[in-house]
């Protein structure tokens, strides 16, 4: 008894292209998996970086060192002029992202300890400590109301312009006083830094820090660290 078995030869062609098929679908999925953990990491990092690689950045006659996780903005990370460049440090430590200090960083859980900096050209004669005097006292309800730390809470007048804000200043000593605008009401409880100070220094730049209020409050320590940590970064004699 015969049996007839009806197969056909595979021809060789076949297998190589079911080889390539294969191929190709292996490549793909390792691509997929690769892009996904770069993503992945993308995601997690949101804009910020580890990098601590030192950038020279020129604002005006002055030049900057800044550490890349220190700056802010992602484009802001290089060498070169800028017309002005943005930062974020934590408190206490005054140090830049790193992945322990993610949530500090991403706010997680309602945490507020970022402090915001720009450096920037100068444009008035006069820092905020300076202009309280001539400017702002003018501005704003006297006497004023006692704050936390020795500070003075001072309400501004209709006719300031500055709606929804407060002027706090603290006494120096026969010193240029502490002076900072606030956000007063809901706007400072949905703000991540309400309260803004500017500084003069190096040879012609403008400090402008934001800070949450209740860093604010801190002022006797806070403005000293953060001028330390500014100066750090100067590399030309203020």
């Amino acid at each position: 008894m015969t049996t007839d078995f009806n197969v056909q030869a595979v021809r060789p062609n076949f297998v190589v292209r079911v080889f390539y098929i294969f191929l190709a679908l292996a490549l793909l999925s390792a691509a997929i998996s690769v892009a996904g953990k770069w993503i992945g990491r993308s995601i997690v990092l949101a804009g910020h970086t580890e990098d601590r690689t030192i950038h020279e950045v020129v604002i005006g006659n002055d030049v900057l060192a800044i550490p890349a996780n220190m700056i802010r903005f992602e484009a802001s990370r290089r060498d070169g002029v800028a017309s002005r460049v943005d930062l974020y440090l934590r408190w206490p430590d005054m140090d830049g992202y790193t992945t322990d200090a993610r949530d500090d960083f991403n706010h997680a859980g309602g945490s507020k300890n970022i402090i915001f900096m720009s450096f920037e050209p100068r444009l008035m004669s006069r820092d905020m400590g300076g202009r309280y005097g001539p400017i702002y006292s003018s501005l704003v309800e006297k006497p004023g109301r006692p704050g936390p730390n020795g500070l003075t809470v001072h309400d501004f007048i209709e006719q300031s312009g500055y709606k929804d804000e407060v002027l706090v200043v603290g006494d120096r000593g026969g010193r240029v006083p502490f002076v900072a605008r606030c956000l007063s009401g809901a706007a400072a409880k949905e703000s991540l830094a309400p309260c803004e100070r500017d500084v003069h220094i190096g040879k012609g730049l403008n400090l402008v820090y934001r800070m949450p209020a209740e860093l604010a409050a801190q002022w006797r320590e806070v403005d000293p660290a953060i001028m330390a940590a500014a100066r750090k970064f100067l590399r030309t004699a203020e």
